[in-house]
């Protein structure tokens, strides 16, 4: 597939939403198809909150200070290169937000949305990932829906989801 020109992108762009709604599949999508470079928060978290997940402890948010820090250097740093970033992050709360746009005024959220149906349902067929189905519900109760950003359905399919982001955040020429 061919990628499509980063010329008019500003950024980067948060693919936000709670475990299981598809942050990673559609930030490596839209990396991809913009020739955009694809982040994952995920891979910025610590042991110790990475152990606490995957025995079912939600995190708190002294947690989670730490790791925002690092996910937000980690932009601050990226942005340099030129090309729009993608990072898939669960960026429940508006604190978080807030926390991880400091220093990044073109920074944007793309709020992937759905059911806790749909999002136990995906998260009952993963396989070999650290965020267990028990935290689905924790997850809901943490998130604040933001007010400001591009919503994604989540029942739409991959392809389909993917080209009505791409076409809100202002991409020309999509396959749609």
């Amino acid at each position: 597939m061919e990628s499509l020109s980063p010329s008019s992108l500003t950024g980067p762009y948060v693919v936000m939403g709670v475990c299981g709604c598809g942050k990673s599949s559609v930030a490596e999508l839209l990396a991809l198809r913009t020739g955009g470079k694809y982040l994952d928060a995920d891979e910025f978290h610590s042991e110790s909150n990475k152990a606490k997940m995957a025995a079912a402890i939600p995190l708190s948010d002294e947690d989670r200070w730490p790791w925002l820090g690092a996910v937000n250097s980690e932009l601050k740093a990226q942005i340099k290169m030129g090309v729009p970033i993608f990072l898939a992050c669960s960026a429940l709360k508006q604190s978080y937000r807030d926390r991880l746009s400091q220093g990044l005024p073109d920074l944007r959220f793309i709020y992937l949305q759905g059911s806790k149906e749909l999002i136990r349902e995906r998260m009952q067929s993963r396989r070999n990932h650290f965020m267990p189905v028990a935290l689905v519900e924790s997850q809901f109760e943490l998130l604040e829906e933001p007010s400001e950003a591009i919503v994604g359905d989540i029942s739409l399919p991959l392809p389909l989801l993917v080209e009505s982001i791409l076409a809100r955040i202002g991409v020309k020429n999509s396959l749609l």
